[in-house]
């Protein structure tokens, strides 16, 4: 049982390892050799050059000799707290901001909750000794939980008003901060600068090809289950629901392509592309010597010939494969997916159409906001619908027998709480069963004490290694050594990536469940957990500033599920606070404390209601308001030509592999011409006016179409 000397020890241990880890980051970050490990995401902003090219001695291109830089090992601290939010979210991107912001959430939360429980709640108490008559084994820190609170006591009803007074501070916070983030992100979306995914909308599913996160778009839709039809293409039938349904607002579309194979072979001739230069500067500089290899395995036997000549060959042989493999793609109808990117001319268009249903049939022409280009996963365009489906099924039938099967052990654990029934039943096992209540009465919030260690070594400790980087340091210099043999490899090599909402978000509500559970049984975790939330915010802000380098931008739309896992964390602690009183002989405090759930629950309904909608619709007198300042300030805005390339799949892109934007351009400039159509119900399908727009109204079609 670990005793106040044993925390106080594994305390100075954390410390002192945390100290040493920021140390050597302080060492490791000012010497030149380091420099693209450390401040990567300026490198990549074209904003910062290597300092091994700018050192006026050898050693100094290695090694900083500038002593004085050593003593000022902390004022990285200070810096990564002076640039303003505003700045940060120019900087970084709004996701990042927000992300720092559920750091700042855990201090609000814990900061007052902790100040008034180490007031009230722990003289209360530490002034009894119920735990040194229990015959149990504790320690003092035990004595500072509701451990120490004999069953059936009067002191119980703090642990309940302060419960009470938590839960409200908690939920206060969290609308308080609900609203900031939904008006940050409202406020981001309207000083935004254009981007493609503001005028397009898609035909597939979101879930498919969206990496990690997604953006709410303003003016471009994704639009999914596009219906067969024997007698049409998708070309076809996108061009005529949309010319018909939204005559004056649909602009064109994009195909949505199955080239995975073709991405392969643009991929393999990337690589090789990369082998030639590097043997080309080799050349460069030694003329006098053509450089030559082996084509037996890893070059450790086979025939000798010129390194240049031959993966020059190879580079041509590729090129021709993509040309044909690119064509076949273009041409083949069974190579375009029943999807497209449609965009249309104004951000009001396409909210319209985002957010309302296009068809009588429900689950056909489903339309929601784009991915932002950045962010669609192109390999997973390729799978069709129904496997999808299929895919989910399978996911839903093992979620069921996984939780099926860890069913069993609940059940039979749960069973305990029914103690009267089972000594009806067995009357054998009395003794033993009136040892349980008082086992877990007492023993649960005791088990304090291994969750303060964790947090030490995992939210201290781990936090501090976080800013040393000492794996992505060895990964960077064996690749510059071994592996990096252009310039790009060199970038490829620095690539920090993201910061990893969707590892790091999860992993920070561990530390939320643990202070509101504990908060009113042991309330001694606390200071642990805000030390972490601190050190947090501070160290991932510098790494936020300088390291990492977000690929995409939702605009902060996880905030909603940040939001409902803090509001679950709290109904846990209070349904475990319920079930620990009912074992203190605290019945009377019962069916208060089952009106905290309620309440919380409320609450986390009254705020999806109030702010939820800022993150998944957008408001169509923001779009209307963004398209009138755009139209007065750009009025002759080329639109087409903005969005012509941005949602054409990268391999279509090469700009060294023949024709590709040509033919891309050459889709989106006959896009607004309607194609003559098959079928004789759409005879009468609006023609397009030279704008893109449509000669008859939609009110023209219908008295059109219910003619005889």
């Amino acid at each position: 049982m670990a005793t106040l000397n044993d925390i106080g020890v594994a305390a100075a241990i954390n410390i002192l390892t945390a100290f040493a880890f920021f140390l050597a980051f302080a060492v490791l970050r000012i010497q030149p050799v380091n420099d693209r490990v450390y401040f990567p995401k300026w490198y990549i902003k074209g904003l910062r050059s290597s300092p091994l090219v700018n050192g006026s001695a050898f050693a100094s291109k290695f090694v900083n000799l500038d002593l004085r830089s050593y003593t000022r090992f902390l004022n990285w601290m200070p810096a990564a707290l002076q640039m303003p939010e505003p700045e940060l979210i120019d900087h970084a991107g709004l996701d990042s901001a927000v992300y720092l912001r559920i750091y700042l959430l855990g201090l609000k939360i814990f900061g007052p909750i902790a100040l008034i429980a180490f007031t009230v709640m722990i003289p209360v108490n530490w002034s009894n000794n119920t735990l040194e008559h229990s015959g149990l084994t504790y320690s003092d820190i035990d004595k500072l939980s509701i451990s120490n609170i004999p069953i059936g006591s009067h002191k119980f009803w703090t642990h309940l008003v302060l419960a009470y007074g938590f839960t409200f501070w908690t939920c206060y916070v969290l609308k308080r901060e609900y609203e900031i983030v939904a008006a940050m992100r409202l406020h981001f979306l309207a000083s935004d600068q254009r981007r493609p995914d503001q005028f397009t909308v898609t035909s597939i599913s979101i879930t498919s090809f969206i990496r990690e996160s997604s953006l709410l778009l303003i003016n471009k839709v994704l639009v999914r289950n596009v219906p067969p039809d024997p007698d049409e293409s998708v070309t076809e039938l996108v061009q005529h629901f949309f010319l018909v349904n939204h005559p004056h607002h649909y602009l064109s579309y994009q195909l949505v392509y199955n080239a995975n194979k073709l991405s392969e072979l643009v991929n393999e001739k990337k690589k090789i592309q990369n082998w030639l230069d590097f043997y080309q500067n080799k050349y460069k500089r030694n003329p006098l010597k053509r450089p030559s290899l082996k084509t037996g395995f890893l070059g450790l036997w086979g025939n000798r010939v010129d390194a240049i000549d031959f993966y020059t060959s190879i580079v041509e042989r590729l090129s021709r494969d993509i040309c044909g493999e690119r064509e076949k793609v273009s041409s083949n109808t069974k190579s375009i997916m029943p999807a497209a990117f449609v965009s249309f001319k104004t951000r009001w268009g396409a909210a319209v159409c985002a957010q309302t249903q296009q068809s009588r049939n429900p689950t056909t022409w489903l339309t929601e906001w784009a991915p932002e280009p950045r962010d669609v996963y192109w390999e997973n365009l390729a799978i069709p619908f129904v496997f999808l489906t299929i895919r989910r099924l399978i996911a839903a039938i093992a979620f069921f027998f996984l939780t099926f099967f860890f069913m069993i052990p609940i059940a039979i654990v749960q069973s305990l709480a029914n103690i009267e029934s089972i000594e009806k039943a067995l009357p054998f096992l009395k003794p033993i069963i009136e040892v349980i209540p008082k086992t877990i009465g007492v023993s649960i919030p005791m088990k304090a004490t291994f969750f303060i260690t964790y947090i030490m070594v995992d939210g201290w400790a781990g936090v501090a290694g976080e800013i040393l980087r000492l794996k992505p340091l060895i990964i960077y210099h064996l690749k510059n050594s071994f592996l990096v043999k252009t310039e790009k490899d060199r970038e490829e090599a620095m690539d920090p990536g993201t910061v990893g909402f969707n590892t790091g978000e999860p992993q920070i509500q561990l530390y939320f469940l643990l202070g509101l559970v504990y908060a009113v049984v042991t309330p001694i975790l606390l200071p642990f957990i805000i030390v972490f939330f601190a050190l947090a915010y501070v160290v991932y802000r510098h790494q936020i500033i300088n390291v990492y380098h977000q690929e995409y931008e939702s605009a902060a739309a996880f905030w909603p599920d940040v939001h409902v896992r803090v509001v679950a964390a709290l109904i846990v602690s209070q349904l475990l606070l319920m079930g620990l009183l009912s074992t203190k002989e605290a019945s009377q405090s019962t069916p208060l404390l089952i009106t905290l759930p309620v309440l919380t629950i409320c609450f986390h309904r009254f705020c999806k209601g109030r702010y939820e909608p800022a993150f998944v619709r957008y408001p169509l007198q923001e779009a209307m308001m963004k398209d009138t300042l755009e139209r007065a300030k750009e009025a002759n805005l080329n639109l087409k030509g903005f969005l012509q390339n941005a949602y054409i799949h990268p391999v279509f892109k090469s700009a060294d592999d023949g024709d590709s934007e040509s033919e891309s351009e050459s889709e989106w400039e006959r896009s607004p011409a309607l194609v003559a159509t098959k079928r004789t119900s759409k005879r009468f399908a609006p023609m397009p006016s030279k704008d893109g727009g449509s000669l008859l109204s939609l009110d023209q079609v219908n008295d059109e179409c219910l003619k005889p």
